[in-house]
């Protein structure tokens, strides 16, 4: 059990936790080290300080209190000594668990998954967001919906309400679930809206490309260095809740959104997965992910295999992927060597070192997926070159006896579009 002293400021306004990990056999002490470090950090970005970790190992779970009975006396020895006033455990905890613990220690007991819901619940700021984030917390706490001393649990009295009736425990189970269902819906006429704006974009044939990373890998930086967008950046886990999609033009002459989402985590909770579907859409949908990763981070490669696993969670495996390796600026990066490992690119998002290198590769990856075409086109269609050149890139264009022959290098869309005037191979 380590003590970590808190005698820097006065944080007396903050909350004090105790962290409890387990190490299962195949978990190395280091690994669960780093897990617990960085719980912390959640903890911390949550508005709480970490003042003690607990450590058991064991073969298994204990089916009532996760961990063994005489390390729960110990937990509690712990928590009264050091005043603290929630316990956070690495590992996710049963309703029943949770219960049992706080019965013995007389004090919140929590997981990780409510940790980073409550960080998601503090940052969520437009009605979206905010819709998204209370789904979760109330797909997280149905189970959990308990009785609180005997608040929760008196029946109804008086004329036709004599009987069995239905507790208090019912009723408020029924009330979430009916929120959970209006949530649902709202979300789904949110998804519709962004369904018609995303035709709308397809109808001008704008490449998509979305910015997808481990959460505070520098994913808005990314953004504003590419875009000059201008959003908030900070050095904080999950600032980006709602997408912020921002245009910019390539060397080549066409357009591309880019568009900058939530951070990923490792094992992020899947009532996070689900209530944020409809803003993960942009993920399945782009044609292209930039994969930015924190280069300065010793944990990088297991942040990308973190990220990924989110990726086949929500169906996006088969978009095409550039791993971008930022923060090369920090002294002891490593992503310059990550890059050539990786076969990525490096850059320092806050200070523009690389930039116009991974503008060039994003083009030439999009590019990649597009066709050359030839395309026949009448003399008096000026409309038609115009709509090639805006679509497409014109490799080169000439004129002959049947109008004026081009060609074009153009995706599925545009192939389509112009496939009453091309010529066969």
């Amino acid at each position: 059990m380590t003590y970590i002293p808190d005698t820097l400021i006065d944080r007396s306004f903050r909350e004090k936790i105790v962290l409890v990990g387990v190490l299962f056999p195949g978990v190395s002490e280091e690994e669960l080290e780093r897990q617990l470090d960085e719980l912390a950090l959640l903890v911390d970005t949550a508005g709480a300080d970490v003042v003690a970790r607990v450590v058991q190992r064991r073969d298994a779970p204990d089916a009532a209190t996760y961990v063994g009975s005489g390390k729960v006396q110990e937990l509690r020895d712990v928590c009264l000594a050091l005043d603290s006033d929630t316990v956070v455990f690495e590992d996710n905890l049963s309703p029943a668990q949770q219960r049992n613990l706080e019965k013995i220690l007389g004090r919140t007991a929590i997981d990780r998954t409510a940790v980073i819901l409550d960080i998601f619940a503090q940052n969520a700021r437009t009605p979206e967001g905010k819709a998204q984030v209370e789904l979760a917390l109330l797909q997280y706490r149905l189970p959990r919906l308990r009785r609180a001393g005997g608040s929760l649990s008196q029946q109804a009295g008086g004329i036709g309400t004599r009987g069995p009736g239905e507790t208090q425990l019912e009723v408020d189970r029924r009330r979430l679930v009916q929120r959970i269902h209006r949530i649902r819906k709202e979300l789904k006429e949110i998804d519709r809206t962004r369904q018609v704006q995303r035709q709308g974009r397809d109808r001008g044939r704008h490449r998509e490309v979305t910015l997808v990373g481990y959460t505070n890998a520098g994913k808005s930086s990314m953004l504003n260095a590419l875009t000059h967008a201008g959003v908030d950046v900070e050095d904080r886990l999950f600032v980006t809740l709602d997408p912020r999609t921002r245009q910019r033009q390539l060397p080549g002459g066409e357009t591309v959104l880019f568009t900058d989402t939530v951070g990923f985590i490792s094992n992020l909770p899947h009532e996070l997965v689900e209530a944020f579907m409809s803003t993960l859409n942009s993920v399945q949908l782009a044609d292209l992910l930039v994969h930015v990763v924190d280069g300065s981070s010793d944990r990088a490669e297991e942040q990308i295999a973190a990220v990924r696993d989110v990726l086949i969670e929500i169906g996006a495996e088969h978009v095409p992927e550039l791993l971008v390796f930022n923060k090369a600026d920090v002294p002891g990066s490593r992503a310059k060597d990550l890059a050539k490992i990786y076969d990525g690119v490096w850059v320092s998002a806050k200070n523009g070192d690389n930039l116009d290198e991974v503008i060039s590769v994003v083009g030439e990856r999009l590019r990649s997926r597009d066709r050359v075409l030839t395309l026949q086109l009448p003399l008096d269609r000026g409309d038609l070159l115009a709509a090639a050149h805006r679509e497409g890139d014109v490799l080169d264009t000439s004129v002959n006896d049947d109008g004026v022959l081009i060609h074009v290098v153009l995706d599925s869309v545009g192939a389509a579009r112009f496939s009453e005037w091309r010529v066969p191979a």
